[in-house]
This record gives structure tokens, C-alpha cells and sequence, in this order.
């Protein structure tokens, strides 16, 4: 573990020059000089299929082209944007609201997670080594998130949440702004959609960010692909949320053997995913 203070060589220029600056940062891993290449994901613990499915897939799609992920550890949106990352063989930066040492990790559900995040990326905190998690830390450390990223994007967020006062303070400290719209109904959503009317960046693939804060010499790979008419038709069903297979039979009405068998063919295409339950989405 380091203690890193404001006046060290090795202290991150990028929270140098934001308001209130940790006058020190607790690390446990390696901060890297390509770890200025870095994109925030933030949003709601409590989030849908949709949000987990696609804070993972961004992340991946991003960390594999080389934007380091950055994040709290905390549950839902955090957790799958740290795992998307790492999956991809990426970088990740995990800011706590607690202290670092093994003890004060939290939640402590994600010890593993955090064990994941040391060997490619690290563990980041304003508060010494056996800081317990208190309420007004983790507002406190939203300022370390969006400080270290070029960006923040929001996957999901109710209309009063901890990711909009991330969003706020990436604001006032000059960063874009990058938001994931959702339905109208769903209250997830309505703290994304919000920031969309206020001029946030919508981002519906990996490119929308890519191209906006113009990360020459990354690009996201395509492949090819081509679909059946049976396929298609599933696509569509799919392309604004998470389906259960039965439903997918419902909608379809195509024959459910021919439903099961083109879900099969989705899936080794790796254009569709089992996020559990028999519930799928499109891979972005």
C-alpha cells in the first residue's frame, strides 16, 4: 500500500487540478501512465438486466481498445463495469468510500472483485486503512471518480441518486458527460433520460464515447455478420430489453423449436447473451 500526497512526483495530475483535491490518496496496485486514458461508469446499485448488461458490455468493449474503467466497487452498475473491464483483459480503477486494507473493503461481497481489480488496475481512497463505510464518504469520493476520467457516463439513476452528484461534479470540474437512455416508466431511468435533456452525451454503443473525446488510434471492431429472417425477427424483439424466452415465443409467434434453435444460433454468433433465467439482450 502507498500514501501518495498532493506534492508527490507520482500523484495523479488529473485530481491536482480539481476543486478540493485530496491532499493524499491511499493506493494498493499500480496507477499507469495509460490509466489517463480513462472513462468513468457510474449508476444505480439497485438496476435492471438492462443496466447490468450494458454497463459490462461497454466496459468490456471499451477496456479492450485500451480506456482504462474506472468506478466505486459498489454493487450493480459499479461492479459489472469493473468485471466488464477485467474480462476483457483491461484496466480498472476502483475508488473507495472506505478504507483499502482488506477489512474496511465495501461491500465486503465484493472482496473478490476488489482481489481482480489489484492485478490489473488498483484499489484508490482519500481515507486511511480501517475507515469504516459512512454515508457522506461515498458523495466525498465522487469527486476522485470523475477527477481521474476524461468522462462519466451514467448507465442507470433515479432522479436523486449518488451517479447524478458524480455527474454534477464532473461538470464543474470540465468533463463530458455521457448518459444511457431508458424507458420512461422505469424510475432507473429517469435520472438518465434527465441528464440527456440537460445536454448530456446519449450513448447507445462504445463509438458515441470513443468519438467524442476523440481517443484517435481506438477503434471498435465489428465483424460481419449475417442474419436469417428467423434471426432478425428475434433481434428485434430484443433490441430495447432484457425477454424472456417465453415471451420471445409469445411475440414472435414463430414455433417455439424454431425459437429455441435460432436463440441457439444468436448466441454462438455472440450477438445475444443469457443474463439469467432464460432472460436475453443483444451484446452491444
Amino acid at each position: 500500500m502507498q500514501e501518495l500526497k498532493i506534492k508527490d512526483k507520482n500523484f495523479p495530475e488529473s485530481l491536482k487540478n480539481i476543486p478540493k483535491p485530496p491532499k493524499r490518496i491511499f493506493v494498493r496496485g499500480d496507477i499507469l501512465q495509460e490509466d489517463k486514458t480513462a472513462i468513468a461508469i457510474v449508476g444505480a446499485r439497485k438496476c435492471s438486466s438492462y443496466g447490468k448488461q450494458t454497463a459490462y458490455d461497454i466496459a468490456y468493449a471499451l477496456a479492450k481498445n485500451g480506456v482504462t474503467i474506472i468506478s466505486g466497487l459498489a454493487l450493480g452498475i459499479d461492479g459489472e463495469a469493473h468485471k466488464g473491464a477485467l474480462d476483457a483483459g483491461g484496466r480498472t480503477l476502483a475508488i473507495l468510500g472506505t478504507g483499502i486494507d482488506d477489512n474496511s473493503i465495501y461491500p465486503y461481497s465484493h472482496k473478490s472483485l476488489a482481489e481482480r481489480v489489484l492485478k490489473n488496475g488498483a484499489l484508490i481512497s482519500e481515507y486511511e486503512p480501517g475507515t469504516p463505510a459512512l454515508p457522506h464518504q461515498f458523495p466525498e469520493r465522487n469527486r476522485i471518480i470523475s477527477g481521474l476520467s476524461l468522462g462519466v457516463l451514467v448507465v442507470e439513476a433515479k432522479e436523486r441518486s449518488g451517479s447524478l452528484i458524480t455527474a454534477h461534479i464532473a461538470l464543474e470540474q470540465g468533463k463530458d458527460i455521457f448518459s444511457i437512455p431508458g424507458p420512461i416508466h422505469s424510475p432507473s431511468s429517469k435520472g438518465t433520460n434527465k441528464l440527456i435533456q440537460q445536454g448530456a452525451k446519449l450513448v447507445t454503443k462504445p463509438e458515441d464515447i470513443l468519438e467524442e473525446l476523440e481517443l484517435s488510434g481506438i477503434e471498435i471492431k465489428k465483424k460481419e455478420v449475417n442474419f436469417s429472417k428467423e434471426e432478425k425477427n428475434i433481434l428485434k424483439i430484443l433490441e430495447t430489453e432484457a425477454i424472456h424466452t417465453n415471451d420471445i415465443i409469445r411475440i414472435s409467434k414463430m414455433p417455439t423449436s424454431s425459437v429455441l434453435t435460432t436463440i441457439t444460433m444468436l448466441e454462438m454468433k455472440k450477438v445475444i447473451k443469457d443474463v439469467g433465467g432464460n432472460m436475453y439482450v443483444v451484446n452491444l
